[in-house]
């Protein structure tokens, strides 16, 4: 019988802040600051998306904006990182980097600084509450002028570190079409002599010029997104040879119309390239689904085995900012994974987490 992917240990290296979110508390988020949201969110969830064009991108976005609304505070802003950390624990990711642009909340909590600070500090909290250590990823976007990138590097670079509860990375998110790439060069800069991990958006909306493009100018250690790096043998060989981790999302790259199914997505085609891939969930909010079901979709729609499924575990966890010690301890739990020793039966209660609190399951309906 196969093993129940939510007991494989795995690192969860691609999930936007408010798109992290759960339904129910988005829900509860609108009804207690008297927010309206789009019948999409409240009547036909998960919403039927497609950001293939400027048109399709634009309803994403609304969407995206009208969540990202409704987390007026700091009591929200906690509660956001609280519940993705239980989500991740429930589904067998012991580390999660969870990718923030502090300059969206910033007016509900008086600056960027303490917007960060706060996810910082409720990311050490829920590190220890949960077992599955937070790192943080501060992300600019490329829908803002560049100079405000710089503004973020060195707000990242000044709270980087090697642990939960700490700046880790630095990313560049938003529609990949817009902004130019090489303008952001000096504010990865800023992040990479502060030895953060350079984490981009490239090769989704856009195909491998893009993917090439990105290598570059901003040289990354990882890729957000990367997929389409398989349309041009160049441009993956050399995300193959430079060992660039593709954070593949395959249920963002199906609900945004890149791909018309999830078989469709080039899973196994970048596996068998050598690629290095860490499966993300990307905004589970507007795609309806979580990490646990990247990696079922892994091994129903692709056909990967137990042993390729340990594999892309594996790349995560080598492709994460977590401390070194904890992912020498989590690749030894993977290859117990295959060897047998996992949790036999998949619908076991979760454990308890460190607080006594039973670990929500996110896969409840709301």
């Amino acid at each position: 019988m196969a093993r129940p992917v939510q007991t494989l240990p795995k690192a969860h290296l691609h999930l936007h802040f408010t798109g992290s979110m759960r339904l129910p508390t988005l829900l509860d988020m609108a009804d207690r600051h008297s927010m309206r949201l789009p019948d999409s969110l409240t009547a036909s969830w998960p919403p039927r998306l497609k950001a293939t064009d400027e048109r399709g991108w634009f309803r994403f976005q609304r969407l995206y904006d009208a969540a990202r609304h409704c987390v007026r505070g700091e009591q929200d802003m906690r509660r956001i990182v609280r519940e993705a950390a239980e989500d991740d624990a429930a589904e067998g990711s012991r580390w999660l980097e969870i990718q923030v642009d502090p300059t969206s909340y910033a007016p509900h909590v008086g600056g960027i600084t303490p917007a960060l600070e706060i996810v910082l500090d409720e990311a050490r909290s829920a590190s220890e509450a949960t077992g599955t250590g937070v790192g943080v990823i501060v992300a600019a976007s490329r829908m803002r002028h560049p100079l405000d990138a710089r503004t973020l590097a060195r707000l990242a670079a000044k709270h980087a570190g090697e642990g939960p509860g700490t700046v880790v990375g630095f990313g560049l998110s938003n529609d990949e079409r817009r902004g130019n790439t090489p303008d952001f060069a000096p504010a990865f800069a800023i992040a990479r002599k502060a030895g953060l991990a350079l984490v981009p958006h490239a090769g989704e909306l856009l195909g491998a010029d893009a993917v090439a493009e990105t290598l570059h100018f901003l040289a990354p250690d990882r890729l957000g997104h990367g997929v389409r790096s398989i349309e041009d043998p160049r441009v993956l060989d050399t995300v193959v040879q430079d060992e660039v981790t593709l954070e593949l999302c395959p249920g963002s790259n199906v609900a945004l119309g890149v791909y018309d199914a999830a078989a469709r997505v080039p899973l196994r085609q970048l596996v068998d390239a050598g690629a290095r891939l860490a499966l993300g969930a990307d905004d589970p909010l507007l795609f309806g689904n979580r990490l646990e079901a990247q990696y079922e979709s892994a091994r129903v729609d692709h056909g990967l085995d137990d042993g390729q499924l340990a594999d892309l575990a594996r790349g995560s966890i080598r492709g994460s900012r977590a401390p070194v010690a904890l992912q020498k301890a989590l690749l030894s739990e993977v290859d117990a994974w295959v060897a047998g020793s996992g949790q036999a039966e998949s619908d076991q209660p979760p454990e308890p987490n460190r607080s006594g609190t039973p670990v929500v399951d996110p896969r409840r309906t709301p």
